[in-house]
């Protein structure tokens, strides 16, 4: 996909988020996790991250049902290793944990960005 095309759909998924995105998203804006700002559907690469923190070098993927086959679940593994690869350090949640647990996601999220500040 060329870059142009990536932008607009990252644009695209920004208006239209699962609602566990808008649920983490309304949480981690703003510098609210130790005054860490993160992006919202970042480019990087090839890739659309879910959201992306640059300074903790940080992505955040929220997973739901369509991350729960062999394949796809060998897609998200790809991409992990393809994001590591280059400098990025990959935090998962699924839909559920940040419907019944999102204060825990959320300190897991702030021990991973400061865990990127060593």
């Amino acid at each position: 996909m060329r870059e142009g095309a990536r932008t607009k759909q990252a644009r695209s998924l920004r208006k239209a988020p699962t609602s566990a995105e808008a649920k983490l998203w309304s949480r981690i804006r703003r510098g609210q996790i130790e005054g860490f700002r993160f992006r919202r559907q970042h480019p990087i690469g090839r890739f659309i991250a879910d959201f992306a923190c640059i300074e903790a070098r940080l992505v955040i993927e929220v997973d739901g049902a369509t991350h729960s086959t062999d394949a796809e679940r060998a897609n998200d593994a790809r991409r992990t290793d393809w994001l590591e690869s280059e400098g990025w350090r990959v935090f998962r949640a699924w839909n559920h944990e940040i419907y019944d647990n999102l204060d825990g996601v959320l300190e897991a999220i702030r021990l991973a960005v400061l865990d990127g500040q060593d």
